[in-house]
């Protein structure tokens, strides 16, 4: 078994915050997207990353980027009925959109 390590606070160095979307959505973070059922959280995100597939600018943001790669993972909705339509109608490039299949084997 691992020993604990106590770290004194004096000795970790500030680092500044990378921002994929400032100020909503980090790098290198846990992004939780949360509300109550019909809000449109998941077409909100399916929206997100169509446009982060494209390399298109995201809303109230003027940073150019680069079309990126994504990992799209649901505990809910169906990929073929739900997820694939979405991103098909907010004219996602769905080769730079991945999804993990829990068909076999659960996160």
């Amino acid at each position: 078994m691992a020993e604990l390590k106590i770290l004194n606070m004096d000795e970790i160095p500030a680092t500044e915050v990378g921002w994929l979307w400032y100020p909503y959505i980090p790098y290198g973070k846990i992004t939780i997207v949360h509300g109550d059922p019909g809000d449109g959280k998941t077409m909100m995100i399916l929206q997100l990353a169509s446009i982060l597939s494209r390399g298109d600018k995201l809303p109230c943001d003027d940073t150019e980027r680069e079309p990126i790669r994504i990992i799209y993972q649901t505990a809910e909705d169906g990929l073929g009925d739900t997820i694939k339509p979405r991103l098909l109608a907010a004219n996602a490039d769905c080769t730079q959109i991945k999804v993990i299949d829990e068909s076999e084997a659960a996160l």
